[in-house]
């Protein structure tokens, strides 16, 4: 049987995800960063969790800045509470011993503070101080060695902050058990902020480049979806049901409606009807099987609007529990951030239906296009697995022409069911159409249907059989019909 190490949480819920349930106890970690990148913000938030959860924590600083200047910031997050300094959290300079008496007088001075205040997890600011008062590689690994050890045989892990980038093979590396390095990346006018265990001794944990802020909450991680879900949570149901679409006679052309926990994707130009679409699939909603509506570009006040004018009462229903409503405007965000938080949305309300108005919006979050392919698959996937039906919107560029060009590669493998609406110029009216291009494991009729949309919601109606290049919007009657 595998031993399971025991952990620290450290009450940052990503970063617990990324590290598997958080730091192994008496281990000893390194966290690096440029300065302003959150090293301290994030050492201290992990320590005041940790007295929370009945721990003691010893914060030595080797740094010429005041503890006073220190609380004065820290007081402007919501974890600080000052009356735990001094008790359960005890805050030690160590600066004027570094600089009169070296460093192995500091590793003395440290190892009496652990065991007088008990302290079950050591934070120590400036090991880059600590590095350039080394004369050689050989006494920094010895000052590290040391304090790690004695801490080990405490039971009492250790955080060293620095803010140098160390190389991997550098001593500091060599000796920890885990490096954790914060970083910063300009993306044309925006500023992201990256996180990544770049080593992790003994211990299993989300590799690459994950992205977080600083809240007033503190630091905030998010875990690429694809690398947290890269296996779905659930297997999901293995019997085929029907999910009503909200439009009758669509339902009759797919058999009965929608597979159940499928993901179907409507495509076509501005204006042709698709979150229409998507508010008569919500409609259908009820406080047994709540719905969803997870908008990028209508308001919740629009919204309810543009859900009155086809004479559905958002508002009851939102009253009743059948309904949410969550907007994201697309000007500012993280990708996963707003991912997380789709899917926080399903499992808080038990959501079974959803409606993502547009798919494409994700796409002006992602700061790396090349990866929206495997950010789509984790979150169909899991949404698939919770047993969530999906109805997403994707906008197409052109509103007329003959060429249809997939939103996305690899659509296969993202959606079960893909709805087509397009403009057609016939008889000179311009005229609405859907047409069911693809229904996985399931029969459908494909016939082109004009699509109606008036104060009583939508309506389908099989239209174009007495004329030719439907598909190219400027259709033509048949020669003699």
């Amino acid at each position: 049987m595998v031993e399971q190490l025991k952990r620290l949480a450290s009450g940052i819920s990503g970063l617990d995800a990324l590290l598997k349930g958080g730091l192994i106890v008496g281990a000893s970690y390194i966290v690096q960063g440029r300065p302003g990148s959150g090293k301290t913000i994030l050492a201290n938030q992990l320590a005041f969790h940790h007295v929370g959860q009945g721990g003691r924590v010893l914060v030595a600083t080797m740094l010429s800045e005041s503890h006073e200047r220190l609380f004065q910031y820290l007081s402007t997050l919501s974890f600080f509470d000052k009356q735990l300094v001094g008790d359960q959290i005890q805050f030690l300079s160590a600066f004027d011993t570094l600089e009169r008496e070296g460093l192995d007088q500091v590793v003395k001075l440290l190892r009496g503070e652990i065991n007088r205040h008990h302290a079950s997890l050591l934070i120590v600011d400036g090991l880059l101080t600590a590095r350039s008062r080394a004369e050689t590689s050989l006494d920094t690994k010895k000052f590290i060695a040391e304090l790690q050890g004695h801490a080990a045989f405490a039971g009492c892990t250790v955080l060293f902050l620095t803010s140098s980038r160390l190389d991997d093979g550098s001593p500091e590396h060599t000796m920890v058990d885990g490096v954790i390095e914060l970083g910063e990346e300009q993306m044309g006018s925006r500023s992201v902020r990256r996180i990544q265990l770049r080593k992790t001794r003994g211990s299993d944990a989300l590799s690459g480049l994950h992205e977080y802020e600083i809240s007033d909450d503190g630091l905030v991680v998010y875990p690429r979806l694809e690398s947290l879900y890269s296996r779905p949570s659930h297997w999901g149901s293995a019997e085929l049901t029907r999910v009503g679409s909200g439009v009758r006679a669509l339902d009759e052309l797919l058999g009965g409606g929608l597979p159940g926990s499928s993901m179907t994707l409507a495509i076509g130009p501005s204006g042709i009807g698709k979150t229409s679409l998507g508010m008569s699939f919500l409609a259908c909603a009820t406080a047994d099987e709540p719905g969803l509506c997870f908008g990028f570009y209508e308001t919740p006040p629009r919204l309810r609007l543009k859900a009155a004018a086809l004479g559905h009462d958002f508002a009851a229903m939102e009253q009743g529990g059948a309904l949410h409503i969550a907007w994201q405007p697309t000007t500012e965000g993280l990708l996963d951030e707003v991912g997380a938080r789709l899917l926080q949305q399903v499992q808080l309300h038990g959501i079974r239906r959803v409606l993502i108005d547009s798919l494409g919006a994700f796409a002006r979050l992602a700061t790396n296009p090349a990866r929206l392919n495997e950010f789509f698959r984790a979150l169909t996937g899991e949404l698939r697995a919770r047993d969530v039906t999906v109805l997403a919107t994707w906008e197409m560029r052109d509103i007329f022409g003959s060429e249809i060009n997939a939103p996305a590669p690899d659509l296969s493998s993202i959606v079960d069911n893909l709805l087509l609406m397009r403009f057609v110029e016939l008889e000179s009216e311009l005229k609405r159409m859907l047409s069911i291009l693809k229904v996985r494991d399931s029969h459908y009729d494909p016939a082109l249907l004009e699509l109606i949309i008036s104060g009583q919601g939508i309506d389908l109606k099989k239209a174009f059989t007495q004329a030719t290049a439907v598909l190219s919007g400027t259709a033509a009657p048949v020669p003699g019909a």
